[in-house]
């Protein structure tokens, strides 16, 4: 069963999206897997120190992104297939590139200086 206490909520985003993005981390980690029960909301809810119904609206939000479903007899378990798998790692490799592109521009960094840079520390 997936823990979500090692989820660390910080106030800049929006808590629901936060613990749909820890989902998202752990399938890409491979720690969360097709199969894989969830916790209930009010478990989470009590885990993370937040209102059940914005653990409601995180489920909601996977539930409709297909990679969690939910049953009323099994609750509510991750749904990985190789599609779902792919989806979410380019949509997290793409949010991790967004923002360090970003970053870089922020601080004058150029194109080139920053191939270098990556190239560096790549090895």
């Amino acid at each position: 069963m997936l823990n979500f206490y090692e989820l660390k909520l910080n106030h800049k985003d929006p808590v629901y999206l936060q613990a749909v993005l820890y989902v998202k981390r752990q399938i890409l980690l491979r720690k969360a897997v097709s199969g894989d029960r969830l916790p209930s909301r009010r478990e989470i809810a009590a885990q993370l120190g937040i209102n059940p119904n914005t653990v409601q609206k995180a489920f909601k939000l996977m539930e409709e992104e297909g990679f969690v479903r939910t049953s009323s007899t099994l609750g509510s378990v991750v749904y990985v297939d190789e599609d779902v798998f792919r989806r979410i790692e380019d949509e997290l490799n793409r949010e991790l590139v967004q923002s360090f592109v970003e970053s870089a521009k922020e601080i004058g960094l150029s194109f080139k200086s920053v191939v270098e840079l990556v190239s560096e520390h790549w090895e």
